[in-house]
């Protein structure tokens, strides 16, 4: 049996899984995949919600994510929740780049499908080892389901 976490040895921890999973959006910072000109050119729906929105929504959701992987660790180590955990955290990087980086609006559609089933796939195990986990995922399962919607909407105005 091993030995309890101390409080100081959580808390680095859960800072670990902070810093893992905001790496995400900061790679598509440092790869200059954001939003511009390109992005403000193309046609969008009329509930496309406005720029601002974006990045407290996203701040939250990568912090839910990160308290919600931090919550499996601790009960089941790096088990295959993470793993799958990682797979999604990975899509999820991947998406900005191939979006608006790159402009494949197609291909980002392919990509912001499987994150959704990955994510599915992570909640459905976080939950399994802690219903508190898979809960704290609903909101980003949510999210992604709508930003799915938006993307495929822009690539069929835009296509």
């Amino acid at each position: 049996m091993s030995k309890p976490l101390s409080k100081l040895q959580s808390g680095l921890a859960l800072a670990g899984f902070v810093v893992v999973t905001f790496c995400a959006p900061l790679l598509s910072v440092v790869a200059g995949s954001m939003p511009g000109a390109w992005y403000a050119a193309l046609h969008k729906p009329t509930w496309n919600p406005p720029a601002w929105v974006f990045g407290p929504t996203w701040t939250l959701l990568y912090t839910l994510m990160a308290v919600a992987a931090w919550l499996v660790w601790k009960r089941a180590g790096f088990s295959k929740p993470l793993l799958f955990y990682f797979v999604q955290l990975a899509l999820n990087a991947a998406w900005t780049p191939i979006f608006f980086g790159f402009h494949w609006l197609g291909v980002s559609v392919a990509v912001i499908v499987a994150l959704w089933l990955m994510i599915a796939v992570t909640l459905v195990a976080f939950h399994r080892v802690r219903n508190a986990a898979g809960w704290l995922l609903v909101p980003y399962l949510m999210w992604v389901s709508f930003a799915a919607v938006l993307n495929v909407t822009i690539w069929r105005l835009n296509g």
